[in-house]
């Protein structure tokens, strides 16, 4: 079994056409490919317009159908906590994700760069790490209750540029309090995605969420899936042997696989 769900295209900010992305998926021997174009965020030119999601919809149903005896195609969309999707239909699942910040009605992106998160952490937040943490969390979970998100997107994206530890160390008892406690609240009612998107992109050795994390996330019973939030077609698979042991090693015995209806737990053992 091999699946990833989300998958950007030029639609967004993506490098490379749905097509090129699902023949890449064929190449690779996937199962599953579901799209999840950004959508609409009218500050944030990455995103899809009104017009351009209606385009990616008929787009990606016109590869559902073309590729159905190769690859089983999903459509989906990746909402932002800045602008809640307002419907869920015509897509299959939603992942739900906090990519920016708002300060005195300015908003920026948690993983644009790593010029503005030391920017965002030294002038709004004064130097405090502390304060960011929060702010970050406190966004990530304004989806709690939000039922039309399926899965929660790279729940620990603020630590893209933190690799070396330099912002705040993984194992910081208020970090991972902030971050256990955002897992607690999911918990039971989302599915939380493990995303090697940062390692295809050189930010990163490791997917999200950190090990702790994902560790504690067993603990608590977290239904997982993994994804390579991909945005080139070379790496539509990138790390995921790698991953997949890391899961392993955590205690997962079983990841979520969608079946254009619902999610079921599927045994690790089939997945490669």
């Amino acid at each position: 079994m091999r699946q990833n769900l989300h998958t950007h295209s030029t639609w967004c900010d993506g490098k490379n056409t749905t097509r090129e992305m699902a023949e890449a998926a064929v190449e690779k021997g996937f199962d599953v490919l579901g799209f999840s174009g950004h959508a609409c965020v009218p500050s944030w030119d990455g995103s899809m317009s009104v017009d351009d999601t209606r385009a990616y919809v008929r787009e990606v149903l016109e590869l559902k159908e073309e590729f159905k005896d190769r690859l089983a195609v999903y459509l989906g969309i990746e909402a932002d906590t800045e602008n809640r999707l307002l419907f869920k239909e015509p897509f299959k699942f939603v992942i739900g994700s906090c990519h920016s910040l708002a300060h005195e009605g300015v908003r920026l992106a948690v993983d644009y760069n790593r010029g503005i998160s030391e920017f965002m952490l030294e002038n709004w937040y004064r130097n405090d790490y502390r304060i960011f943490v929060r702010e970050y969390f406190r966004e990530v979970l304004k989806m709690k209750d939000w039922d039309e998100v399926d899965i929660v997107g790279h729940i620990d994206l603020i630590t893209k540029f933190n690799e070396d530890e330099s912002f705040f160390r993984f194992d910081d008892p208020f970090y991972v309090k902030e971050a256990t406690d955002a897992i607690d609240a999911f918990a039971g009612r989302k599915i939380l995605e493990v995303n090697t998107g940062a390692i295809a992109r050189g930010y990163r050795t490791s997917p999200y969420p950190a090990k702790n994390l994902l560790q504690y996330m067993k603990e608590k019973n977290v239904r997982i899936l993994l994804s390579s939030d991909c945005h080139n077609a070379r790496d539509l698979d990138c790390f995921f042997p790698e991953a997949l042991e890391l899961i392993r090693s955590c205690g997962y015995t079983s990841m979520a696989v969608f079946d254009g209806k619902e999610f079921r737990d599927t045994d690790i053992r089939e997945f490669r």
